[in-house]
């Protein structure tokens, strides 16, 4: 039986994914109608609106979340039966917490974001250090899922310099294996 889209509720799929319990639908694997860009914003700092409101409800905003969906560079709001287009500032996720076991090559860098997601810095999910616009400094993003990521909050980031090292001719920091460059040494001015 085909699922109806009810015209007055454009998230109305919710409810199903929701009553399921599951904690990443295949969104993925879904390829509803598209049904317009509805009000809902993420800004910067990882805060959820609704026509300019915040959605102070975390259960609320990490449901959004598991059926949020990235498509070249638009972000979608996705369920069997429909596909909402939404406004991302910066990154959909916030990192707001790290811990770091072991140390040197076998470190290995765990980050949670404010949508309760878990995720270990490896190949499969790795560090990306980009430019930030006019103040030459660096904001770190770590791969959360399926091309969503999530931007490593500042005092975080400081935590993570602080784990780094050099790598021939490079500052980074290693998790799991794997070496992620954050800026070549000659870029940097760190004490001799």
């Amino acid at each position: 039986m085909a699922a109806s889209r009810d015209a007055s509720n454009p998230l109305a799929g919710l409810k199903d994914i929701q009553a399921t319990g599951q904690k990443l639908p295949p969104v993925h694997l879904w390829n509803p109608p598209f049904c317009g860009d509805i009000d809902m914003r993420i800004a910067r700092d990882g805060t959820w609106f609704y026509m300019n409101s915040p959605i102070g409800r975390k259960p609320l905003y990490t449901l959004f979340s598991r059926v949020l969906r990235r498509d070249g560079e638009k972000y979608f709001l996705v369920t069997p039966v429909e596909k909402c287009g939404i406004t991302v500032e910066d990154a959909p996720f916030t990192a707001i917490r790290m811990e770091v076991s072991g140390e040197g090559r076998s470190q290995e860098i765990t980050f949670e974001t404010n949508c309760d997601d878990v995720v270990t810095v490896d190949a499969g999910h790795p560090l990306r250090f980009a430019d930030e616009e006019g103040t030459g400094g660096l904001k770190p993003y770590v791969l959360v899922r399926s091309n969503l990521e999530a931007l490593v909050v500042r005092s975080l980031f400081y935590d993570l310099v602080a784990k780094g090292t050099e790598e021939g001719d490079w500052f980074g920091v290693w998790s799991s294996g794997t070496f992620f460059p954050m800026k070549r040494l000659g870029e940097i001015g760190l004490p001799e």
